[in-house]
This record gives structure tokens, C-alpha cells and sequence, in this order.
């Protein structure tokens, strides 16, 4: 049975709670969050192509990416890491850099929990500082590129803990400097 993706965002609030079960050890399901040689393989749609220009996986640390459509179009994004807790928790802002203005910024909680059998349960909230900037996220197809990014990494844990690839690469620390 594959794992299924439950989006929850309660009318009038400001955020977007995501739960995700993925068959596979909380440390590698962390990795894939934190190892950018892994990262870009899965976040974001399956047609567009992610490019990592800054990422920085440590308390104080910062990220900037771009993900890219066939016809060209590029679509950034950015934040900083407020704490970086291996394997538990990652607290961190996102901005969609798209917004005709600035300031549209999203305090996002991902806690990894691990499960019996070597499996991880990932809760994702996004708090944001407006109930309109919630659901103009959930209208901008949001859904979407969340459940694909998942299914996804879901492919690649399953490649990984095969094979060992992904085992073996979460011993390789990044350096950032």
C-alpha cells in the first residue's frame, strides 16, 4: 500500500498541517531534508528542475533555490533555518520570491518521528501570517507539487535503502562555508 500525503487546513486559520508516512529510517528521511545531493532529487514537481544556489542545513543557515519549467521559467525561493535538530526537527521561513510583494513569509515546522519497522512519519506545519496567504497557497497548486515532491522521495528512500546509496550518503557531511 503506498503511503498517502493528508493536507489539513481548518477554514479561517492560518496554517497547513502535512502528514507523511515514508518507509524508511527517520536518520535517512532527515538526510534527504538536509544532504543537498539528495534534496534536489525530490522537492517540487516532477517536471521542473531544481537548482540549489545557496543551503545551508544548520542552525542560522540560509537557502535560496530555483526550480525551472521547460519553457524556461524559473520560480524562487528562499529562507533561513532557525534550528536544525538531527533527526528530530527543522524550524525554518519560506518566501515564494513570485509575490508582487515582498513580506509574504512562512514559519514551517517539519518534525520527524520515527516508527516501528524502520519507518518515519514526517509533520510538516506552515504557519502564515494571514489567512488569505493560506489559501492563496492552497489555490496556487500547492497540493499538487507536495504530494509529487513526496511520491518522489518516496522513490528515491526506496532506491536508497535498496541499494544502500542513500545509507552510505548519510555519512557525508556538508560543508557550507
Amino acid at each position: 500500500m503506498a503511503n498517502k500525503t493528508t493536507i489539513i487546513a481548518e477554514p479561517g486559520k492560518q496554517e497547513v498541517f502535512i502528514t507523511r508516512e515514508f518507509d524508511a529510517p527517520r536518520e535517512l528521511v532527515f538526510k534527504a531534508h538536509t544532504d543537498p545531493e539528495l534534496y534536489v532529487q525530490w522537492l517540487g514537481p516532477r517536471e521542473l528542475t531544481m537548482t540549489l544556489e545557496t543551503f545551508e542545513p544548520r542552525n542560522g543557515g540560509s537557502y535560496r533555490y530555483l526550480h525551472k519549467d521547460a519553457a524556461g521559467n524559473e520560480y524562487a525561493f528562499h529562507g533561513v533555518n532557525h534550528e536544525v535538530l538531527t533527526p528530530e526537527r527543522i524550524i525554518s521561513t519560506f518566501e515564494f520570491e513570485g509575490l508582487p510583494e515582498k513580506g509574504h513569509v512562512i514559519l514551517g515546522t517539519l518534525k520527524f518521528e520515527a516508527l516501528p519497522g524502520d519507518r518515519t512519519k514526517l509533520v510538516s506545519q506552515s504557519v502564515f501570517q494571514s489567512v488569505a496567504d493560506r489559501d492563496g497557497m492552497l489555490q496556487s497548486g500547492m497540493e499538487s507539487g507536495v504530494n509529487d515532491g513526496y511520491e518522489r522521495l518516496d522513490e528515491l528512500l526506496a532506491k536508497g535503502t535498496a541499494s544502500g546509496k542513500v545509507r552510505q550518503s548519510a555519512a557525508i557531511t556538508t560543508n557550507n562555508n
